[in-house]
């Protein structure tokens, strides 16, 4: 007897896992996308876990600062962004600033900050920045 071929009518991307967390810009939101991050790390992993272990704390890092900067540099609410991709992770964090993030010099006997984007640039496979008219979109892609 002759059956007929199973497969999904779903795309691939509908499958994939994802994530979405809405913070309101005040610092402990930095915490909550890190947590949030986190949930959905343990999720994704129990599917596919990562490739390397530094994967894991490479996305927690990245999203930290994005996050971070999000406060720290535009005004109001932001939102996080994570989806499972065919060989990473797609992390977007949306913010209410249309100015595009730009490196700055880092002084480590001087503090202040500086090495984030740096960092962003450095653990990321791509990294982007979409302005809109209500803010802007950063998209990074890491390794799983």
């Amino acid at each position: 007897m002759a059956t007929e071929p199973r497969w999904s009518d779903k795309l691939p991307s509908e499958d994939s896992q994802r994530c979405h967390a809405a913070f309101g810009g005040v610092p402990g939101d930095v915490t909550g996308a890190r947590l949030a991050a986190e949930k959905f790390l343990r999720a994704v992993a129990r599917a596919s876990p990562p490739t390397a272990p530094e994967h894991w704390d490479d996305v927690l890092l990245v999203v930290n600062e994005l996050a971070a900067n999000a406060v720290q540099y535009a005004p109001g609410p932001f939102e996080l962004t994570m989806r499972r991709t065919f060989d990473g992770v797609h992390v977007t964090v949306h913010d209410t600033s249309t100015t595009p993030p730009a490196p700055r010099p880092f002084h480590p006997k001087h503090g202040g900050g500086g090495i984030g984007w740096h960092l962003v640039h450095t653990l990321c496979t791509q990294v982007s920045v979409v302005v809109r008219d209500d803010g802007k979109d950063v998209h990074v892609f890491l390794p799983w």
